[in-house]
């Protein structure tokens, strides 16, 4: 994967790695950080369905450094593909270093999201 001077798509979420989102190591839990993609992608799908969404799938995660505690993370997501009731959606997770403040891509995946009616079943994507 070729990295990417800068964040692609928009700021979706923005956190700090705090000591209690570490894994055994020290780092912070590849699942923390999964879930704060899961968190920022699916406000965006949301926002762009006018709908309550759901997550069904999630391709491609590579975990390319890691984050530390005090890092600020932002997650960064765009629609790629808009089919009848579903999006998806990439995420890259950039990191400002703790201290030094230096930017780095953390990790990328890409999430699919189905939209959901009132009663729970897959509903048609309302285009802007």
């Amino acid at each position: 994967m070729d990295a990417p001077e800068k964040p692609r798509g928009e700021l979706v979420i923005r956190t700090i790695a705090m000591p209690a989102d570490t894994n055994p190591s020290g780092d912070i839990f590849g699942g923390w950080i999964m879930s704060q993609m899961d968190l920022g992608s699916g406000i965006l799908a949301s926002k762009t369905s006018h709908a309550r969404v759901v997550t069904v799938a999630m391709d491609g995660m590579s975990f390319l450094q890691p984050v530390r505690v005090g890092d600020r993370v932002a997650c960064y997501a765009w629609v790629e593909k808009i089919g009848r009731t579903s999006m998806r959606i990439p995420v890259e997770v950039w990191v400002e270093r703790y201290m030094t403040g230096e930017q780095v891509r953390v990790t990328q995946a890409v999430f699919t999201y189905v939209a959901l009616d009132a009663e729970g079943r897959p509903t048609p994507v309302q285009r802007d």
